[in-house]
């Protein structure tokens, strides 16, 4: 996929769009800032249709917000290792104000979550995962090198993805 175009949102977020051939879907990878440095170029090497919005968060707040307005097909959560499933989780409530003079408040209640794919890895708490089930998105969470291969495998599996 072909990098078009990168910004920052009102959270403070690095955000990218890497584009693919016509048609496909809309894919969004989200990562933690300590996670995300070799992301650009794994999905640099992507073949596949659509288009993936990279989200570079810090919060779960900007995170939500990115992925309602990008309303992507699925999320691959970027996290220390895969997992395929993960419980509920309770974030607690806080007032952010140091992301770039906005004051925003984070923290809630996000549900349970089981990986969209098949990829057998372990349970194991990921808020960033809860946050994207929430919004009913499918999720998938890979570690950071594998992030390339579980995209790959997600459009494969997906009628007009790849």
């Amino acid at each position: 996929m072909q990098h078009t175009r990168t910004w920052s949102d009102v959270y403070g977020s690095a955000c990218a769009d890497f584009e693919g051939r016509a048609g496909g879907h809309a894919w969004a990878v989200a990562a933690p800032p300590h996670l995300a440095g070799a992301l650009a170029a794994q999905l640099d090497a992507l073949d596949g249709k659509g288009r993936v919005l990279l989200v570079v968060h810090d919060g779960l707040t900007p995170l939500l917000a990115a992925l309602r307005e990008a309303d992507p097909r699925g999320v691959l959560v970027v996290a220390e290792r895969a997992l395929s499933s993960g419980p509920a989780i309770s974030v607690p409530a806080r007032m952010v104000d140091d992301a770039g003079g906005i004051e925003y408040a984070e923290g809630g209640e996000y549900p349970a979550w089981t990986g969209a794919d098949d990829a057998g890895a372990g349970a194991g708490e990921c808020a960033a995962a809860s946050a994207v089930a929430s919004l009913g998105v499918p999720v998938v969470v890979s570690g950071p090198d594998g992030v390339r291969a579980a995209l790959d495998a997600w459009m494969d599996r997906t009628p007009h993805g790849r």
